[in-house]
């Protein structure tokens, strides 16, 4: 199968090479138009919902720290119940104690107790007053999701409504793309996909304009023009590797070549 691949590709005149690959220059060009039409949307709108869900990630781990509070409050609400119910215990036996060394032993228990109450009452001030601020920061981060999410709809609906108008035009476009792909030896390809992401146009083939390279603008020998129009083998401008093509015929491939 690779051999009649292979076969095909060496059957191609080096007019027909030209050809393809400035067909391919102009199917590229045209999806780099559609692209541009889009803009800076897509990233735009892909930082947009970045930034909403790191503030949505904000307000999961706020809320987890609203439920920690609520628990740790609860805890010292039992610790609370707990002690003061060793309070009354301990009061009980005030009545039966039968010494001062009995009765300054219970005492203490007792102001440890009331200590530990006002301790269990502190802790659940703290966390309260916690909560309170973790909701209020709430408030404010939901305030930020609110705004950041009335533009990325604005943007989304953009982005959305370009695709639409441009989605059927692109994929005919990357067929199109694919099918020259299949008619161009792999070495040439590949050079021309490397000159296309080097080149800040994406133009990987030039037509000669007025002598000179329309890829660089620099002039190109006459010799070498000559050469070009010849067809007889590829020629890349020396100054910044674009595959050239004499205007004749890329005036011809344009004028002749459906997308």
């Amino acid at each position: 199968m690779a051999n009649k691949k292979e076969e095909s590709q060496k059957e191609i005149t080096v007019e027909e090479r030209l050809v393809a690959l400035y067909q391919l220059q102009i199917v590229s060009s045209e999806i780099d138009r559609i692209r541009t039409m889009r803009g800076e949307l897509p990233l735009e709108v892909e930082e947009l919902s970045d930034e909403l869900a790191g503030k949505q990630t904000r307000i999961d781990r706020y809320a987890e720290q609203v439920e920690r509070n609520k628990r740790a409050v609860e805890l010292s609400r039992e610790g609370i119940r707990a002690a003061q119910a060793m309070i009354e215990k301990y009061k009980q036996h005030l009545n039966d104690v039968h010494n001062d060394k009995e009765y300054d032993a219970i005492s203490k228990e007792l102001e440890n107790l009331d200590l530990d109450v006002l301790k269990y009452e502190k802790s659940i001030r703290e966390y309260q007053e916690d909560t309170r601020f973790v909701q209020e920061d709430i408030e404010q981060v939901k305030a930020d999701i609110a705004e950041v999410q009335e533009v990325y709809n604005a943007k989304k609906a953009e982005l959305d409504e370009i695709i639409a108008d441009t989605k059927a035009e692109e994929e005919k476009l990357r067929i199109k793309a694919k099918e020259l792909e299949g008619v161009i030896e792999p070495r040439l390809l590949t050079a021309f996909k490397r000159t296309r992401k080097s080149s800040h146009n994406g133009m990987a083939v030039a037509p000669i304009e007025r002598g000179a390279c329309a890829g660089c603008f620099n002039l190109i020998p006459p010799q070498r023009v000559i050469d070009v129009r010849a067809h007889k083998k590829i020629i890349a401008c020396e100054y910044c590797g674009r595959v050239l093509i004499d205007q004749e015929l890329a005036t011809e491939v344009a004028d002749q070549f459906e997308l």
